[in-house]
């Protein structure tokens, strides 16, 4: 992105309710592009919105309705980064090919089988009035800032109409329609054999995307105060830092995704909500026996043959030459599209796909007062791949374990795809709130959610697996949700600062089971074994390690770069048997497969950095160099040290890779992100971090100077009341100043 805070410079100096007038370059360019009423119109609602940017660049917006906040919202969003807003909504809409090319063309497919313009702007005619108002702030203040900015050019979308908020809605971190294999689609669809679709991986392949939220009652908290811990697991610069309050009872504070016009994850003046992710099963598979004649599809259903439904998709595409279009015919039953093969078989896959209920549920949790609302809110049952941590003002806690749960028959195994003929595989509506699991004001005090299954979250207090179906929790327990219970099972006066020490308690579980058994096979080994020598320093540097990371620690590069190994070389063959792959080498693989991957991570840590004793801190770096969406890595440019670890492992405090590595070191690419603790007393008391910085522009001040802070594990106070951001304050001004 250009610098525009030289522009601003100049613009702040004029008192806050100075006339608007449009830059002479902006109102030049867009007088041809933007008509006269859209433009007064903006002008109009602009003087209606400030904008208060705090030391760290974090933007307070305030407007006097909720639609005039939104506006100032989406306008200084696209201020810090433009790219990403229009990106989203680039892949939302199924329009990547027209920007990147036709490598993106079955991506854009995948999100066409769902998302159709048409339908969103049927949708949008039929929203109530109040929501309308919203979605027409939300495109005005995009547009608005593109009419001010001409410097600016978009990939595509250079008007944003208000319908198109409705692509984006429901804010998941992983996506529901991503879940939808591209390989497989592109075989399909695209009639090509030769699309390698073998999954040769394993669980551990990547640093897990999700989250950790911890929500701790009054009776456990030093001033008597309910906290609550958010902390998403997502891809660094996925979601800025915003605070936005209206007139209207709008005053919500956290991490919003670039492009939305609704805190996702945060808190206002009175509750807080942090969402993590994998609840209950909420996608589905469906096997369709299928028959061809006369050149038409049908399917089986009961004793019937239903015929397929056929769209023709046009996918546009660049090229070196211009734009191209490719026109693919898909398939649709009334479980879904068709979007594999399977045995023969085709594949219908069925997910919640209701944009304007969504929409409506990701806004109104924010201006809940307390827990009556909010789980009014949650009635909407649309927030589909989400759990929810909850904590308020009235000392309450509660966890809700999914939210959108479709009515299923558990006679059937709904982890597989089920028999698409059979009706008895049929949802059946959704199951009401209270009979999903859900917990409120344990007895314990605490609640932890860690992307795991919910039979833990509140220690001996926690829901029993027995009383639900199978399909309602599909997650496993997990290394970190093991670390969190142990962390809270015995917290008491907990504060702010004792929270997030809890939050970046420094074990890494995951090694708890795997050690023993190294420590075994090594001990087994005859004394003239070769191995016995070569490995007795390594050995002895793992026996006498806590387990815990640390800057200075050298087990913890090898320990990890040992379990890495086995995950690699054993994961193909731990998710051919659908087992956890920390599972399965725990028990599965032998001895000597076990000592020869030490030997392997040994090697590996010598050939990179001249000796295997080195340094986790050498290792594991935070290092943001330009403003692009994937980010280039170098060793040879500065990079900050980081002590914490992959969630893989057990660490709460996440941070790993995923790309494929072409460095050296270890470069944080997900986990802790926007994080923050709050406190619920009479008066909001929160603190916080990014990864990085508030603005994507490699030019601004707030790019990297939450880095060093975001490397050690430090917090900033969070400024909630405008009295605190004034004395804070590094800028004031409308949108378009």
């Amino acid at each position: 992105m250009l610098n525009r805070h030289a522009l601003f410079a100049l613009m702040c100096a004029m008192p806050a309710g100075a006339a608007l007038a449009a830059p002479p370059a902006a109102a030049s360019a867009a007088s041809a592009a933007a008509p006269h009423a859209d433009v007064a119109r903006w002008q109009g609602t602009a003087l209606r919105v400030d904008i208060l940017r705090d030391k760290w660049g974090i933007p307070h917006v305030y407007g006097k309705t909720d639609a005039d906040a939104v506006f100032g919202m989406m306008y200084a969003q696209a201020e810090d980064d433009f790219k990403r807003v229009e990106l989203n909504f680039i892949n939302a809409m199924g329009r990547l090919a027209e920007v990147k090319g036709e490598a993106d063309l079955y991506r854009d497919l995948r999100m066409k089988l769902f998302i159709n313009p048409r339908q969103l702007q049927t949708q949008y005619a039929a929203s109530p009035a109040w929501l309308k108002k919203l979605m027409n702030a939300w495109a005005d203040g995009l547009n608005y800032y593109l009419y001010t900015h001409p410097q600016v050019k978009p990939q595509l979308l250079t008007r944003f109409e208000p319908w198109m908020a409705l692509s984006f809605s429901e804010g998941s971190i992983g996506g529901d329609i991503e879940d939808v294999d591209l390989k497989e689609l592109e075989r399909f669809y695209g009639k090509r054999a030769d699309v390698s679709v073998a999954y040769v991986g394993s669980d551990l392949d990547e640093e897990p995307s999700g989250s950790n939220g911890f929500a701790i009652a009054p009776k456990l908290t030093r001033d008597g105060h309910a906290l609550l811990l958010i902390n998403p697991h997502t891809s660094f610069y996925f979601r800025p830092e915003v605070h936005v309050s209206s007139g209207e009872g709008l005053n919500a504070y956290g991490a919003v995704t670039w492009g939305q016009f609704f805190i996702y994850q945060g808190f206002n003046d009175r509750l807080g909500w942090m969402h993590t992710s994998g609840g209950g099963d909420v996608i589905d598979e469906y096997l369709e026996t299928v028959t061809e004649k006369d050149g038409r599809y049908f399917y089986q259903y009961g004793k019937a043959r239903r015929a397929l439904k056929a769209v023709d998709i046009t996918l546009p595409y660049k090229t070196a030459d211009g734009m191209a279009n490719k026109v693919i015919t898909v398939y649709y039953s009334h479980h879904g599209p068709i979007v594999r093969e399977a045995g023969g078989k085709w594949v219908a896959v069925r997910l919640m796909n209701d944009p304007m209920r969504a929409l409506t549920q990701s806004f109104s949790r924010t201006k809940a007062r307390d827990y009556a609302a909010f789980y009014k809110v949650m009635q909407l049952r649309t927030n589909s791949s989400n759990n929810t941590v909850y904590a308020d003002a009235d000392g309450n806690i509660a966890y809700f374990h999914g939210n959108f749960i479709p009515v299923r028959d558990p006679r059937f195994d709904f982890t597989h795809p089920v028999d698409g003929s059979d009706p008895a595989t049929e949802w059946k509506g959704l199951h009401e709130v209270r009979d999903t699991i859900t917990l409120f004001n344990p007895k314990n005090g605490w609640i932890q959610n860690t992307n795991n299954w919910p039979f833990t979250a509140a220690g001996d207090y926690s829901p029993r697996q027995q009383d639900y179906p199978a399909y309602m929790s599909v997650n496993p327990e997990n290394p970190r949700g093991i670390h969190a219970v142990r962390v809270l099972k015995d917290a008491k006066d907990l504060t702010l600062d004792s929270l997030i020490a809890a939050a970046y308690d420094s074990k890494l579980t995951a090694f708890e089971p795997l050690l023993p058994k190294l420590f075994q096979d090594y001990d087994s080994l005859p004394g003239d074994d070769p191995l016995k020598a070569r490995l007795a320093p390594q050995i002895a540097a793992l026996r006498g390690w806590d387990m815990r990371f640390g800057l200075d620690s050298v087990p913890t590069s090898l320990a990890i770069y040992w379990a890495q190994n086995l995950a690699d070389t054993f994961g193909p063959a731990a998710h051919a048997k659908e087992v956890l792959v920390l599972d399965y080498i725990a028990s599965a693989i032998t001895p000597a497969e076990r000592l020869a991957a030490l030997v392997r991570a040994s090697d590996k840590l010598a050939a990179d950095f001249g000796r295997w004793q080195t340094p986790w801190g050498e290792i594991n770096r935070f290092q943001r160099l330009t403003g692009d969406i994937v980010q280039p890595f170098d060793d040879s440019k500065p990079s900050l040290p980081v002590a914490f670890a992959s969630a893989n492992w057990g660490s709460l405090a996440a941070f790993g890779m995923t790309s494929k590595p072409n460095t050296r070191r270890i470069y944080g690419e997900r986990g802790n992100s926007f994080v923050a603790a709050v406190e619920f007393g009479p008066r909001i008391k929160a603190r916080s971090i990014l990864a990085g910085g508030e603005s994507g522009d490699p030019a601004s001040p707030h790019f990297n100077d939450q880095a060093a802070m975001y490397a050690r594990g430090e917090f900033k106070d969070v400024l909630f009341y405008k009295e605190d951001v004034e004395k804070h304050l590094e800028r004031r001004y409308h949108p378009g100043q």
